[in-house]
């Protein structure tokens, strides 16, 4: 209890609402996954939807645990390193805000496929998906150092906090497309602009994100 009562004192929670208010905008904002969930919601139910989901989720949990225990000894051994990181992780960010500036803002979505398949392959077709996936390992060094919020505390605690909490925002907002798939789709297919309005707001999260660990310190 003293630990807990330790770890709360020693929290920087602006920094904590900074990192759960960005991973909200980034689940939100049109990618393979969010568009994944929608298009398995649509063709075989909102159950299907969220076995996905939850899928997706999980394997989140591979990748805080292979940065918490790897990023965390570069962290107590040398700042020069950190800070490669750190600069590894705005420029890596700005990279991402390009490749979306450049890719077409229309969202496709196959909804023809009417196969049901069990909750359980759905399932860990998207924990494979996401765990075999390396985009999200590096998107995850890129993006969680930044946000350490006690100077106090044990950086593996840290990240495996934030890494929770990123699959808590992965959860509500997948987990909303999955139950609300009808309206989406029928919303994103009327409104031709919804593309451009998502891909924008995507660009401005990624630069955002990456200023911030450029400028935040250790």
């Amino acid at each position: 209890m003293h630990s807990l009562f330790l770890f709360l004192e020693t929290v920087n929670y602006p920094i904590l609402i900074g990192f759960l208010v960005s991973s909200l905008a980034l689940a939100i904002s049109p990618g393979p996954d969010n568009i994944f969930v929608l298009t398995q919601s649509i063709s075989n139910g909102t159950k299907s939807g969220l076995a996905t989901v939850f899928g997706l989720v999980s394997g989140c949990l591979v990748h805080t645990t292979l940065l918490a225990f790897g990023v965390s000894e570069i962290i107590k051994r040398s700042d020069t390193l950190f800070f490669a990181i750190k600069l590894f992780g705005a420029l890596y960010l700005l990279y991402l805000a390009y490749q979306v500036y450049r890719s077409d803002a229309s969202i496709l979505l196959d909804n023809g496929n009417k196969q049901t398949q069990a909750l359980s392959k759905l399932f860990w077709k998207g924990f494979t998906m996401n765990v075999l996936n390396p985009k999200v390992t590096i998107f995850f060094l890129a993006f969680f150092p930044g946000f350490l919020f006690s100077t106090e505390f044990n950086t593996v605690v840290q990240f495996y906090v934030l890494g929770l909490l990123f699959m808590l925002s992965a959860l509500i907002v997948f987990g909303a497309i999955a139950v609300l798939a009808g309206n989406i789709s029928k919303y994103l297919t009327s409104h031709e602009k919804a593309g451009v309005y998502l891909k924008w707001v995507q660009i401005v999260v990624f630069v955002g994100i990456a200023i911030y660990l450029f400028l935040s310190d250790k």
